[in-house]
């Protein structure tokens, strides 16, 4: 087979663990809980792609075919190619087991193994609020998403979503309109313009923020790619909200599978003879917080009045998480390396940053260049 003398001609065991991490999550890409499954079983996803056929018995029904379709592939996939793939530059690959990993992701039922990035890595880690609705959105839904989405970006947030026609075009749209970061999240390739006459503003998502999916390049929009796609939007954010949606839509099955993640999900309400207004006035009948403007989603988040009128300052009432109350304390009003916090605290460097992000947008703390941190009072 052609992965026979594979590991001999690898420069090391990292790189090596790599190609088969990527081979395997090519041959399953939007079906990671497989992924999972198949390294749970064999430990090793060396031993796991040397191993026979019959050793796959244990695999249920699969997307795109049977289990043996998805070995025929095993088969036919020659490992140099897949090692070409990480000298790519067109996009970047980050691996579930790299620190750019975003930490909210990983943390989901069934993470992604592999992300392809085009675009600001950096905007996986900041603090973010999924705008979500239907592609076929009312006027009323498109000013709104916008509006939100422009209000959310002026403070700092970044705002995620997926690209599609309407509600999720909207919200990139009011992002980039107020300079602010976006990422959106692809049921395609990130070399895959989709829909088509979203080209243009696909450009401007990877110049101020990122387009990322974990289906590979070149990969066609196929129906079941999208509801998979979701729990990326999902995962990636902090608080989700829906801003039009029918009774049964992708945009609902995002907001249930926040729940599930355990994110917060607001609805904004809309006209009770609307169809598009069923699915968030739904959601707010079951107990989501209504969204009658950004200071909404903001004070959901925790971060309450960013900008205190006359200047005054906070009187430290703001609610602050575990993380950032321990990164507050270790801060002085001298300069620490991010290097240095992430030791004495503990944190992964994904959770100080996202903490780091909200303190900054919160007036309490100071970043400065090289990744330089400061107490602000």
């Amino acid at each position: 087979m052609k992965f026979c003398n594979m590991s001999m001609r690898l420069v090391n065991s990292l790189m090596e663990e790599k190609v088969y991490w990527l081979a395997w999550h090519i041959i399953l890409a939007g079906q990671a809980s497989k992924f999972w499954e198949i390294k749970e079983r064999f430990g090793s996803l060396r031993d796991a792609w040397q191993a026979p056929d019959k050793e796959f018995g244990f695999l249920s029904s699969m997307q795109g075919g049977k289990a043996s379709d998805f070995l025929a592939r095993r088969s036919a996939t020659d490992l140099h190619e897949v090692a070409n793939c990480l000298n790519n530059k067109t996009h970047k690959i980050i691996f579930f087991t790299d620190a750019a990993y975003p930490e909210q992701l990983r943390h989901i039922f069934d993470p992604p193994p592999v992300l392809y990035l085009r675009g600001r890595e950096d905007s996986l880690h900041q603090v973010s609020v999924a705008l979500v609705g239907a592609r076929k959105a009312s006027p009323y839904g498109i000013s709104v998403a916008e509006n939100l989405a422009h209000d959310l970006a002026a403070a700092g947030v970044n705002v995620v979503s997926g690209m599609a026609r309407g509600i999720d075009t909207a919200a990139h749209r009011g992002a980039l309109a107020a300079g602010g970061s976006t990422v959106a999240v692809l049921g395609c390739g990130v070399d895959v313009v989709y829909p088509r006459e979203n080209g243009k503003i696909m450009g401007a998502i990877i110049q101020s923020g990122a387009v990322v999916s974990e289906f590979p390049p070149g990969s066609q929009p196929e129906a079941w790619h999208f509801p998979v796609r979701n729990r990326v939007i999902s995962g990636l954010s902090r608080v989700v909200v829906v801003v039009e949606a029918a009774e049964k839509s992708g945009a609902l099955i995002t907001a249930h599978v926040a729940l599930e993640q355990g994110r917060d999900v607001m609805a904004v309400p809309g006209n009770i003879t609307s169809k598009t207004s069923k699915g968030p006035n739904a959601l707010i009948q079951q107990g989501a917080a209504p969204v009658l403007n950004a200071a909404d989603i903001l004070q959901e988040l925790g971060m309450g009045t960013l900008f205190p009128p006359s200047g005054e300052k906070e009187d430290g009432s703001l609610k602050l998480t575990a993380e950032e109350k321990l990164l507050h304390e270790l801060l002085d009003f001298e300069p620490v390396p991010l290097e240095v916090l992430v030791q004495k605290s503990g944190l992964t460097a994904g959770q100080a940053m996202s903490a780091l992000t909200f303190l900054e947008m919160k007036g309490m703390v100071r970043q400065m260049p090289g990744r330089l941190y400061a107490r602000a009072r």
